[in-house]
Order: C-alpha cells, then sequence, then structure tokens
C-alpha cells in the first residue's frame, strides 16, 4: 500500500509544492511546522521498494572532528613542517607560515566542510552549487586517486621498519649487518675529523657525503633505509625486481584500509578514536627523550631562533604557502566528504577552529621532538645542525629511528614509533580512500549503494590501487614515488584548484548568498574575515605561489644530487595537468553544449542546483520538490533535481 505526501508552502517567493506520490507506507517521515514553515526532519526509505536509500551520518561530532583531524594531521606534520622550517631559516619559517595561514588555509578549509554540509554530497556532487565549475570535482577526485595509490607506500616502508624492529637489538644501530658496507660506522664523534672536507656541500653528513681523505663514513641508520628498506638503485630508469618484503608490507596496509572504511563512516568514525589520538602520546615519550640528549638545547635553539634574511626570498612563501595547502588536506575533496555526512544544522565552524589548532600545534609539537634529535645527532656528528640529515621522509625513517637507539629498551620504542606512524598515516589514507568512494557513491547512488556493491567496489579499488603502487616498492620505486609526490597532490595542482574554489564560491554563486546559507544552517553569521579571504586574499595568495612556483622551477632531484631524466619530469607534469586541465576543459565543454546564447549559456551554466533532501534559507527540506513561481521569480525543476536562476 502506499499514500500521498503533499505540502504547499511559499518559500522565498516561490510557491513551493513538495509532493511525493506513491510513498511506501514502510516510510517513516517526522515533521513541524513553524509558522508558515515546513521542516522535513528525517526520512527513512527501505530500499527494497526501490526508493533512494538515506545518506549515511556521523555517529556524533566527535566522529567528525577526529576524522578531519586524522587526515589533516598526518606524516606531513612529523616530517614535511620542521624539515621547511629545518630548511628555512628556523623560527623566520612561523612567520609566512601564520600568514598563509590565516589568509588561506582556514578560510578554504572552512569553505570546504561548510560547502559539504550544505550540499550534503562529497567532492564531486557539492559544485552542483556552480555547475560551470564542477570541473573542480573531477580535479579533486582525480588528485586524491593519485594520492591514495602513493601515499600508502609510506606506511609499507613503515610496516617494514616495524616488523624489523621486533629483536633484541634493532638491526640499523649496528654495522654487523649484511647489507652494511665498509663504510658504515656507528659513531661519528669517534672519528677525526681535522682533515675531514665536504665533497658536497649542499649535501648531509649522515647520508654518505662526509669524507676524510677517500674514505666516506656513513651512518648505519642510512644504510638500513637505502641498503635494506629500499634496496634503492642508481635512478628511475633502473626500476629493477619487486623488494618482496616491501610488497607484502602494502598489501596488509591495503588490507587494514580496507576493513577500516567497508562499511562506512559510522564504522570510520570510531576507528578514528584509536588512530588520531594514540600519535600524540608517542610524540610526547619522544620529545621528553629528546629532550634530555646532549645538544637537544642547539637543536631547538636552531628551531626557534628566526632568521629573518631569509624572508627576502620567494621560496621561504612558496613553500609556506604549500605546506599550509598540503597539512590542512585541502583541494583533495576529502574535507567536503567528510562534512557532507554531517547534520545539516552541525556548527561546523567552531568544529573547523578546534580542527585548525590542533592540526597547526600538532606541527609545532612535532618540530620540537624532531629538533631536539637533530641537535643531538648534530653533535654526535660535529657538524652544523643543517648539515644534518636531508629532507623528506629522510627526517621520519633517519632521524626518529636514530634516536630511538639512544633510548634503553630500544625495541620497545621502536615498536612504538613505528606504530605511531602507522596510525598517523592509517587514517590519513582512510580517510582518503573514503573522499574518492564518496564522489563515485554520489555518482552512481542507485548502484553502489545497493547490498554489499558499494563493499564490493571498494574491494576492486583497493585492489587495482595495490597493482599500481606495486611499482613504487621495486628498486627504483623511491624514484617514481618522489615523482608522485612532488607533482600528482603537491604544489601547484592543490593551489590550481584553490583558486578556483574561491572564485566559483565567492563569485560566481555569490559570497555573500554563501553566508546567508552558513547562518541557515549554523544559526548565526560567521567571521566578515573569511568572505574577504574567499573573494580577495586566497585568490591572490594562490596565484602568487603559482606564478613564483613556475618562475623558479627546477628540475626534480633526488637526494640533492640525482637529477630526474627529462622524461620522468615530463611524466611528472602529466600528473600535475592531468588534474589540473579538467577545470576549464569541464565549463568549455559545458558552455559548448548548453543551448541559447552566449548570456543564456552563462545563466544557466552558473544557475545552481539542488537535490533531494537539502535544505534552502531554512525554509523548506526538498523532497523531490516541485516549484510554482511567483510574478517576481523563476525556477524550473525536473526529476527532483531543483534549477535556481532567480536568487
Amino acid at each position: 500500500m502506499a499514500t500521498d505526501y503533499v505540502s504547499k508552502q511559499p518559500v522565498s517567493g516561490f510557491e513551493v509544492n513538495t509532493t511525493r506520490s506513491t510513498v511506501p507506507t514502510n516510510v517513516s517521515m517526522s515533521e513541524e511546522m513553524h509558522g508558515n514553515d515546513l521542516e522535513m526532519k528525517t526520512m527513512a526509505i527501505d530500499e527494497s521498494d526501490g526508493e533512494p536509500i538515506k545518506r549515511e551520518q556521523w555517529g556524533g561530532k566527535a566522529d567528525f572532528i577526529l576524522s578531519c583531524i586524522g587526515f589533516a594531521v598526518g606524516l606531513g606534520n612529523v616530517w614535511r613542517f620542521p624539515y621547511l622550517c629545518y630548511k628555512n631559516g628556523g623560527g623566520a619559517f612561523l612567520i609566512p607560515y601564520f600568514i598563509c595561514l590565516i589568509a588561506g588555509g582556514v578560510p578554504v578549509f572552512f569553505l570546504e566542510i561548510a560547502l559539504g554540509q550544505f550540499m550534503g554530497e562529497g567532492g564531486l556532487g557539492v559544485w552542483k552549487i556552480c555547475p560551470l565549475f564542477q570541473g573542480i570535482g573531477v580535479a579533486t577526485t582525480v588528485i586524491v586517486f593519485l594520492l591514495n595509490i602513493y601515499y600508502i607506500i609510506i606506511l609499507a616502508w613503515d610496516v617494514y621498519y616495524l616488523a624489523e624492529s621486533f629483536t633484541s637489538v634493532l638491526p640499523w644501530s649496528t654495522c654487523n649487518n649484511t647489507w652494511n658496507s665498509k663504510m658504515c660506522t656507528v659513531s661519528f664523534a669517534a672519528q677525526n675529523y681535522t682533515n675531514c672536507s665536504f665533497s658536497n656541500e649542499s649535501a648531509s653528513v649522515a647520508e654518505n657525503y662526509l669524507e676524510c681523505g677517500n674514505y666516506t663514513k656513513v651512518d648505519p641508520v642510512v644504510e638500513f633505509w637505502e641498503r635494506r628498506i629500499l634496496q634503492i638503485s642508481d635512478g628511475v630508469d633502473d626500476v629493477g625486481g619487486v623488494v618482496w618484503q616491501l610488497a607484502l608490507s602494502l598489501l596488509i596496509v591495503w588490507l587494514v584500509v580496507y576493513f577500516c572504511i567497508w562499511k562506512g563512516v559510522r564504522w570510520t568514525g570510531k576507528v578514528v578514536w584509536v588512530t588520531a589520538t594514540f600519535p600524540y602520546l608517542v610524540i610526547t615519550i619522544l620529545l621528553v627523550r629528546g629532550l634530555t640528549l646532549d645538544g637537544a638545547q642547539d637543536g631547538i635553539i636552531f628551531y626557534l631562533k628566526p632568521d629573518f634574511a631569509k624572508l627576502a626570498t620567494s621560496q621561504v612563501w612558496i613553500d609556506a604557502g604549500t605546506q599550509i595547502f598540503f597539512s590542512y588536506a585541502i583541494a583533495l575533496g576529502a574535507m567536503t566528504a567528510l562534512g557532507s555526512y554531517n547534520k545539516f544544522n552541525n556548527d561546523c565552524y567552531k568544529d573547523c577552529i578546534i580542527i585548525a589548532v590542533v592540526n597547526s600545534a600538532t606541527s609545532l609539537y612535532a618540530g620540537f621532538a624532531i629538533f631536539s634529535v637533530l641537535g643531538f645527532m648534530a653533535q654526535e656528528q660535529g657538524v652544523d645542525i643543517d648539515k644534518v640529515v636531508a629532507s623528506g621522509p629522510g627526517l621520519a625513517f633517519i632521524a626518529y629511528p636514530k634516536a630511538v637507539t639512544q633510548m634503553p629498551i630500544a625495541p620497545l620504542w621502536a615498536c612504538l614509533f613505528f606504530i605511531m606512524i602507522v596510525f598517523l598515516g592509517l587514517d590519513s589514507q582512510f580517510v582518503g580512500v573514503e573522499a574518492f568512494v564518496t564522489a563515485m557513491l554520489d555518482l552512481f547512488p542507485k548502484f553502489l549503494r545497493k547490498g554489499y556493491n558499494r563493499e564490493i567496489f571498494i574491494a576492486v579499488y583497493c585492489f587495482v590501487s595495490f597493482l599500481i603502487g606495486l611499482v613504487m616498492v621495486t628498486n627504483g620505486g623511491m624514484y617514481v614515488f618522489q615523482l608522485f609526490d612532488y607533482y600528482s597532490a603537491s604544489g601547484m595542482a592543490l593551489l590550481w584548484v584553490c583558486f578556483f574554489e574561491c572564485v566559483a564560491v565567492a563569485w560566481i554563486y555569490g559570497g555573500a548568498r554563501f553566508y546567508d546559507d552558513i547562518e541557515s544552517m549554523i544559526g548565526y553569521r560567521v567571521n566578515l574575515w573569511l568572505r574577504i579571504c574567499w573573494t580577495v586574499l586566497t585568490p591572490i595568495m594562490t596565484v602568487g605561489i603559482l606564478l613564483f612556483s613556475f618562475i623558479t622551477f627546477e628540475p626534480l632531484k633526488y637526494n640533492k644530487t640525482y637529477v630526474y631524466p627529462s622524461g620522468a619530469q615530463g611524466a611528472g607534469m602529466c600528473m600535475a595537468f592531468a588534474s589540473m586541465i579538467c577545470i576549464p576543459m569541464y565549463a568549455i565543454i559545458k558552455l559548448i553544449i548548453t543551448p541559447g546564447s552566449f548570456r543564456e549559456r552563462w545563466n544557466l551554466a552558473t544557475a545552481s542546483a539542488f537535490t533531494d533532501q537539502h535544505l534552502y534559507n531554512d525554509k523548506c527540506l526538498f523532497f523531490s520538490t516541485a516549484f510554482t513561481p511567483n510574478n517576481d521569480s523563476k525556477a524550473s525543476s525536473s526529476d527532483g533535481l531543483l534549477v535556481f536562476d532567480a536568487l
């Protein structure tokens, strides 16, 4: 049996005829009348009757906050932020960092979460708010797809380290292993460096560049990383074979990721209670131990003491801007996906403030732990701090493991440290996968949200990503990994997407209009600063950094010495442009296929489209809604899709 549900109310210049014919009797609805307003609060629909399936929501506010923290707070906070401080004059880097944070990072972070919550859809669907720029959703989906392939490789390295830690003596603490060379030495301090010279002034001591006569000394931590874990070849053109231990580790991590997300956000929201909180305990333990090491004070001073001369170089500002967009995980579609599972009236403004404070505070906090260890390593090796260790993964897989060897019961602390790295990376990984899956579910809801189709789709996606990732666990895999990291999901691609996000919302849809939408959700007006940033400051900042990046572009290098061949550089640029080109290409195609004059095409292409169960202007929760326009307004609707062109 079925009944009809009909209600008719005036809404913002429209006469609304909310009709749901032949609603099955197993549909449960609740409603509240507030004067002339109708609020449709819930709707549970049985999929067996062929009806749409109700979208999932978080089990609680804390699940959402911890998921955002888990994704945003990741390995970049542990290695990338400290390295950029280390590279750009210590404390001086904090000045451009916080300027970029306030003018770009937090405003765009809030925009994405609020947009996802308002539209109730993931990275692809949210841009129905400005259909001309739905290419943004395609671009973010491409970026997060590439990110999910290579980011998990870090976890594979870590799992291999973890497996090697279950021993009475850590294998990277001695030179008595089969992979060690004759250049391996446990203590640099025991050497006489009076007549030593640097063969490469820009390289690090710990990474095989300190020469005494013709004899190069190498720390066992470095040899373990390069000769045991990576088994690295001479270049990207020498891929070699698959390192089976890393391949097995990669498979294990993908299985864990699958079972973390296969049941949806309610399941994921419980997992992050562990994965997002445990790392703070271990970082604190390592910090306490690091502060007790000789030379730690020098490292902390280097971290905090600003070199203001660095501020005159454009690279410092470029690094600060890219770090903000990278560490806040924006332009990936992930934050819109997480926000889309919120209740419509959730106070996402306060949530974003909490998440932003925790994210940046974690970066600063991890910096103290890192630099206390770097100070110790510099004193042990008898060199300046800025010569101790190279960039990137070297900080996580050389500096920290070195610190662990100085602790009593070293294997125990090693296990804790690498479990922490697993947790830091794991929640970032499965939220990234969830972002891609959400985009696909919103694109094909009738198929993927039925039965076990979701679980099967995620399994296929994880397996395909695993197969592609195998190229990064070969002997030349580190070179491929760095190529992905440098081009596909950081730098210019993220800046490009952020620019168009601001243009689409603040200039095309309307910043004032979006402010009204936010007020309709949370019940009050947010700070005007955010709108100023979306409209002016953030677009200027992203374009400025992007232009500087192009002007100062240099070919990618590994460890500051190996220059990638032109073919590899070209492949990397193709990965970057694969996402960037989606935005202008989609807009051009949209305008071409839309009928009418150019003005009519523009009006139709920029008219916001809203779908089922969408609350607009705090008046009516539209569900397959049909509009009858009043004299001064016009609207059209078909198949539950509402197109506004008169607000």
